[in-house]
């Protein structure tokens, strides 16, 4: 089984996935949160910041893309090819309202036969492989069924299929009747996405997906950041080697952001996930939620590792 870390954006950054590579090693491919390119075809410097290669050294990583427009996203890929990757992947999952608004991410869906051109004149010229992340449809899970078929009809390295619809947000359970669906159907390479969080679920999926051998995981290796070498046969988490990576994460913020005040309110995100992981994490946790500088932070972390870990 290959273990893909999703891209989560705000959190699963060039500091994270440095930092936990090194200590939580076994991830597969890190999957970085999107580039949104612009006519303008220049990167930020803090798009750089994240995709410049040397940024990414000891693993394997590839940058996800979010754009409606061909001409933009080819001119990206471009870029990204001639700084050695050899993937680009093409959001066409994110549910954010300010995001579909535009026609971007889930949004796309909404417009099959559009997609479709978007697809023919993107892969008539890509200079690299492109994998696709999609989720069901907009609004109904029927939309799937001619999604699933223009999808066929490219040459797509890797389909990663997250099987709930934009409306369905994050909060619906995944609807494994639909992925059940696209194994059944789609001849190209498939990865499942979508509510993986315990080895339990991961072992739970091979055997009733033994065809498909790609996942992809989120929330639950924010959560359990040991998940995947757990899952490959490896140590659980221990509180030793987590707070290792987060008192790394957090100074690598700190050189980053030159602000321990900053670098404590990047932290609350992956904390959010982490504190149900610790017996009695509620009351560090209010505590660290509203710390307004490093002190106030340090202080609740040391306040939650006196705590002991839960089982998973």
């Amino acid at each position: 089984m290959y273990y893909y870390f999703a891209p989560m954006e705000g959190v699963t950054g060039g500091e994270f996935r440095r930092a936990h590579h090194r200590f939580f090693p076994g991830v597969d491919t890190y999957y970085m949160p999107f580039l949104t390119p612009t006519q303008d075809h220049v990167f930020t410097q803090r798009e750089l910041r994240n995709v410049l290669p040397e940024h990414n050294r000891g693993f394997r990583a590839v940058p996800q893309l979010l754009t409606k427009n061909g001409d933009d996203f080819l001119w990206a890929a471009g870029e990204l090819a001639a700084m050695g990757y050899d993937e680009v992947n093409w959001n066409l999952g994110c549910p954010s309202g300010t995001v579909t608004a535009k026609g971007k991410g889930a949004g796309l869906l909404a417009d099959p036969e559009g997609l479709d051109r978007l697809l023919d004149q993107i892969f008539s010229r890509t200079p690299v492989a492109i994998s696709v992340k999609t989720r069901l449809g907009m609004a109904d899970p029927e939309e799937f069924g001619p999604l699933l078929e223009i999808f066929g009809r490219y040459p797509i390295s890797l389909l990663i299929v997250h099987p709930r619809v934009r409306e369905d947000f994050y909060r619906h359970p995944v609807r494994m009747e639909y992925f059940h669906q696209a194994a059944a159907a789609y001849r190209g390479t498939l990865c499942f996405n979508g509510g993986l969080r315990t080895v339990a679920d991961c072992r739970a999926f091979q055997e009733a997906f033994p065809q498909v051998e790609r996942v992809m995981l989120g929330q639950g290796l924010l959560a359990n950041p040991a998940l995947i070498r757990q899952a490959k046969g490896g140590p659980g988490l221990d509180k030793e080697t987590l707070r290792a990576f987060l008192d790394t994460l957090y100074y690598g913020y700190v050189d980053a952001f030159a602000s321990q005040r900053n670098a404590a309110f990047h932290m609350k995100e992956l904390w959010s996930y982490l504190y149900p992981r610790f017996d009695g994490g509620e009351r560090p946790w209010k505590k660290l939620r509203k710390a307004a500088d490093g002190a106030a932070y340090q202080s609740a972390v040391e306040e939650m590792f006196r705590l002991p870990l839960l089982e998973e």
